[in-house]
């Protein structure tokens, strides 16, 4: 079986306020960090073994704060799940992703990287403005951030990634200019632009959150400033200069493709195309998967992707086409605009009315039940 691999670094130097991922605050010198990399490592031929796989295409490495592993740790992580002891064969051209954020990521761990067969790197900038990093707790400042984006750029050129987030406290058009502006002359081959979600008390903590329908606005101001730069739009947050750039492991997870979690809160999918069923592990808890709920999740995710769901995959594992599941969904989603005609590939400025488009879809399949 070929199956992805994602391992979750669950440490970070500081929790910042709109992050809604598992991590713990740690010093990278704790020896729980060291502890937990060699807990990751048996979990990893575990699963490999048990779900029998042979054959890893996308290894992702996340987080957390990754690059609070350092050279060291990173090394042996990546040094073990390249060097084939565990059963499963790396594909050939396979891309390895290591995330970082600037505070923690030096010469000696981007080296590590390299030498031990990442083939990308995504780094978390966020915003060089150093007043709406202070306001969530971002750690470093925006000089910091640059002079690591100068040294990103010359040891992985043409290969690093680079996330922003527009909607910060105290960010507004201007700044999210900047932002992008600045990000721009370090030319990332890939640009994640993220809409600030806040979640939990996060509302009432700051000064300067702006309301659900201007953070929208603000974030099409920044999608449209990337596209005139020449950056393509291939999912509803993520942008690449090339197709090559594309984020080969996230078009995995939009396509329904098999991966396994490994780490804390980490979660897997693993699904039997002849069946059209499959299960969900996070952290030993099996969650089953019916042809119903695996449709669903195939649109979802799918319809996020500029290809749209991989319509051959999806007629093995459900012995249907897509077509035949929502033509009534499928009509509607041309007229307006969100499906292009004749095609189940959404329309670049459908993306922006998905939510509405996915409801139809889950009522037409819920209607024949």
């Amino acid at each position: 079986m070929t199956a992805s691999l994602y391992i979750h670094i669950p440490f970070c130097v500081s929790k910042c306020a709109y992050c809604d991922f598992y991590s713990q605050a740690v010093s990278p010198r704790d020896p729980a960090v060291s502890r937990y990399r060699e807990t990751l490592l048996a979990e990893i031929a575990a699963k490999i073994t048990a779900y029998r796989v042979n054959e890893i295409p996308t290894i992702y490495v996340g987080g957390g704060t990754p690059s609070l592993l350092g050279a060291k740790g990173i090394t042996r992580l990546l040094s073990f799940v390249t060097a084939g002891p565990i059963g499963a064969r790396l594909a050939p051209n396979a891309e390895i992703t290591v995330e970082a954020n600037p505070d923690t990521m030096d010469e000696a761990f981007l080296a590590a990287c390299k030498e031990h067969g990442a083939t990308r790197v995504s780094v978390g900038v966020e915003t060089f403005h150093d007043e709406c990093r202070k306001r969530v707790g971002r750690p470093g400042n925006g000089l910091m951030v640059k002079k690591k984006l100068a040294l990103l750029n010359k040891m992985f050129p043409g290969a690093f990634s680079a996330d922003l987030m527009s909607g910060l406290p105290g960010q507004d058009e201007a700044v999210l200019k900047e932002d992008i502006k600045t990000l721009l002359a370090y030319r990332p081959a890939h640009i994640s632009l993220y809409d600030l979600i806040p979640h939990g008390n996060f509302p009432g903590k700051f000064r300067g959150l702006l309301p659900d329908d201007q953070r929208a606005a603000l974030w099409i101001k920044g999608r449209d400033i990337l596209l005139e730069a020449g950056y393509e739009q291939y999912e509803v947050s993520n942008f690449a200069l090339t197709v090559g750039a594309r984020s080969a492991h996230n078009i995995r997870y939009w396509r329904m493709q098999n991966w396994i979690g490994v780490g804390k809160t980490a979660s897997g999918t693993i699904i039997d195309d002849e069946k059209g069923e499959g299960f969900r592990e996070t952290d030993g808890c099996i969650e089953p998967l019916d042809s119903d709920t695996l449709i669903k999740e195939t649109f979802l995710m799918g319809f996020r992707f500029c290809e749209g769901p991989d319509r051959e995959l999806f007629k093995r594992r459900f012995h249907r086409t897509i077509e035949e599941t929502i033509p009534a969904s499928l009509a509607k989603g041309e007229e307006r605009g969100v499906i292009r005609k004749g095609t189940t590939k959404p329309e670049p400025r459908g993306l922006l009315f998905l939510d509405s488009f996915l409801r139809d879809c889950f009522a037409e399949i819920a209607s024949k039940k």
